[in-house]
C-alpha cells in the first residue's frame, strides 16, 4: 500500500489505532486520529508522543472534515457499526478497513497470516501455535486481538503473523486473505455489538467464505455451526475433533492423534500437558492441525505442548491456602467459558461469578453449576438474575458479596472445595476490563 502523501484517518485512540498512526506517519502519510471520548489527564504523555510524530489528534468528537479528506480510514475494532461516525463515512462514500487489513496490505511479500477465531479459547490457541511454530524455527509472533497489533510488527522479519481475530475485527476486514484460518467454536456472544445472534454468526463465518477465502480452513467438526462452513468455503478443509474425516486431528483417551487418509499417528500424550480440561484439548487439537499443515515435526509439537502454560486469567492457578487452591478465570466473560472451566475440574468447586450481565440464556450454565459446584458466590449487577435462575434449577447454596475481595473471604471460610473465579459476565460494572478484575483477584489471594 502506498502511504507517502496519503491522508490517513484513524477512528479511535486505541492500541491498534495508535499502531496504524505511527506506522503510517513513519512512511510519509498525513495522519489524524479522531476519538469520541473527551481528553483525560492520562492521555497527555501519549498525545505529546503523537504530536512529535506529526500525528494530529482530535478528541471529544468526530469531525466531518477528517472523514471527508481521508484517502484511507482505519477503524478501531471497539467502535460498533451503528456508531454515529459511520453516518459521515456513508455520506462521503468512504471505505473503512480494519487494522488487520492495514497490516496485511503493508506486510512483506513473504509473510503470511494465520488467523484464529471463535467465541472461546482464541488466546490460548494463538499463543500455543505461536510457540510451536517458533520452536520449529519460524518467526511467528502472536498478535491481533491478543493485545499486539500486527501493524506494530511490520518492520520485523516475520514468517507468520499468528493472529487472534475477533468478530469485531472481522466485521471491518475486507482484504485479508490468510494462509490458514481456524474456527474454534461458536456460542452466542457480543449480540449487543452486532445487533443479533444471526449477525454475529454471519460475521464469524464470513471470514471463511468469499473472494478472500483462506488457503486452509481449520474447523471444529464437533461444533454444528462451525462444521456447516465446510460446505460453504472453497478453502481446503482440515477438520479437528472428529476422527472420521479424511485428514484431521482428534483427541481420544487423553492423546492427540493426526490422521491422513487411513494412516494415524500419535502426536502427544495430554496427561503430560500443563493445560487441562476438554476445552483445552480442543484448543490443542486446533493448534496441532495448523502445525501439521505447515509440516512441523511431531517431537517439536509434543515438547511445546508439555511445556506450555495457560495464559493469564484463563483457569490460572494462583495459590494454595490451607489446602484450598485458588484459580483465576477472569477471561470467562460469557456462560460458555465458565461452563468449560467448571467441566475441567474433577471435584466440585466454590464458584465466584457475576458482573455485567450479557442477558444470554442461563439454562446450560445452571445445569453445569448443579453438577460441578458446591457453592456460588455472586457479585455485581448480574447477581439477582443469576440467583433467580439458579434457584429455579434447585440450586440453593448461593451467597452474595459486595466486592470481589469479600467473595474471596467468604469462599475461603466455606472450605467446600477449590475456589474458581469464573464470572460468566463482563467486568465493566466493577472493573475496566477482565484483566483488571483478574489481577485484583490474584493480588488479594496472594496477600492473604
Amino acid at each position: 500500500m502506498q502511504l507517502a502523501g496519503k491522508n490517513i484517518t484513524v477512528l479511535g485512540l486505541s492500541i491498534s489505532g495508535i499502531a496504524v498512526a505511527k506506522y503510517a506517519a513513519r512512511n510519509g502519510a498525513y495522519v489524524v486520529i479522531t476519538e469520541k471520548r473527551s481528553f483525560a489527564p492520562r492521555d497527555e504523555a501519549l498525545l505529546t508522543e503523537l504530536n512529535a510524530l506529526k500525528i494530529k489528534v482530535e478528541m471529544g468528537f468526530h469531525s466531518d472534515e477528517v472523514i471527508k479528506n481521508a484517502d484511507i480510514i482505519v477503524t478501531s475494532p471497539g467502535i460498533p457499526p451503528h456508531s454515529d461516525v459511520f453516518t459521515s463515512v456513508e455520506k462521503y462514500n468512504k471505505e473503512v478497513i480494519s487494522e488487520i487489513d492495514f497490516a496485511y496490505l503493508n506486510k512483506p511479500e513473504k509473510s503470511e497470516f494465520i488467523t484464529i477465531t471463535g467465541t472461546n479459547g482464541k488466546t490460548t490457541t494463538t499463543k500455543l501455535l505461536s510457540e510451536i511454530l517458533t520452536n520449529a524455527g519460524f518467526k511467528a509472533p502472536f498478535c491481533g486481538n491478543i493485545g499486539i497489533p500486527p501493524t506494530s510488527l511490520l518492520d520485523e522479519d516475520v514468517d507468520f503473523f499468528v493472529t487472534e481475530i475477533s468478530s469485531y475485527q472481522i466485521n471491518y476486514t475486507k482484504y485479508l486473505k490468510p494462509y490458514v484460518s481456524a474456527f474454534l467454536n461458536y456460542t452466542s456472544d457480543h449480540v449487543t455489538w452486532h445487533g443479533s445472534e444471526e449477525e454475529y454468526l454471519r460475521v464469524k463465518a464470513s471470514h471463511f467464505i468469499g473472494e478472500n477465502t483462506p488457503e486452509y480452513a481449520v474447523l471444529n467438526f464437533q461444533d454444528k455451526n462451525v462444521r456447516e462452513i465446510a460446505d460453504k468455503t472453497t478453502a481446503k478443509v482440515f477438520a479437528f475433533d472428529d476422527e472420521f474425516q479424511q485428514e484431521c486431528v482428534f483427541e481420544r483417551n487423553s492423546k492427540i492423534f493426526y490422521k491422513k487418509d487411513q494412516n494415524i499417528e500419535k502426536i502427544c500424550d495430554l496427561t503430560k500437558a500443563r493445560l487441562f480440561g476438554r476445552h483445552n484439548y480442543q484448543n490443542i487439537a486446533c493448534a496441532v492441525s495448523v502445525a501439521k499443515i505447515l509440516g512441523v515435526d511431531n517431537n517439536i509439537i509434543q515438547k511445546t505442548i508439555e511445556e506450555f502454560a495457560a495464559p493469564e486469567h484463563r483457569i490460572e492457578f494462583v495459590r494454595e491456602i490451607g489446602g484450598i487452591k485458588y484459580y483465576n478465570d477472569s477471561k470467562a466473560t460469557n456462560c460458555d467459558s465458565t461452563i468449560c472451566a467448571l467441566k475441567a475440574f474433577k471435584d466440585k468447586v466454590v464458584l465466584i461469578a457475576g458482573g455485567r450481565d450479557k442477558m444470554t440464556d442461563l439454562g446450560e450454565f445452571c445445569e453445569t453449576v448443579v453438577q460441578k459446584v458446591s457453592d456460588v458466590i455472586l457479585i455485581g449487577e448480574a447477581a439477582e438474575r443469576f440467583e433467580q435462575n439458579l434457584r429455579s434449577f434447585g440450586f440453593k447454596n448461593i451467597l452474595s458479596a459486595d466486592s470481589l475481595e469479600e467473595a474471596v473471604d467468604i469462599a475461603g471460610k466455606l472450605n467446600h472445595g477449590d475456589v474458581l473465579l469464573s464470572p460468566a459476565c463482563a467486568s465493566f460494572d466493577m472493573f475496566n476490563n477482565f484483566e483488571e478484575r483478574g489481577k485484583a483477584f490474584k493480588n488479594y489471594v496472594l496477600q492473604k
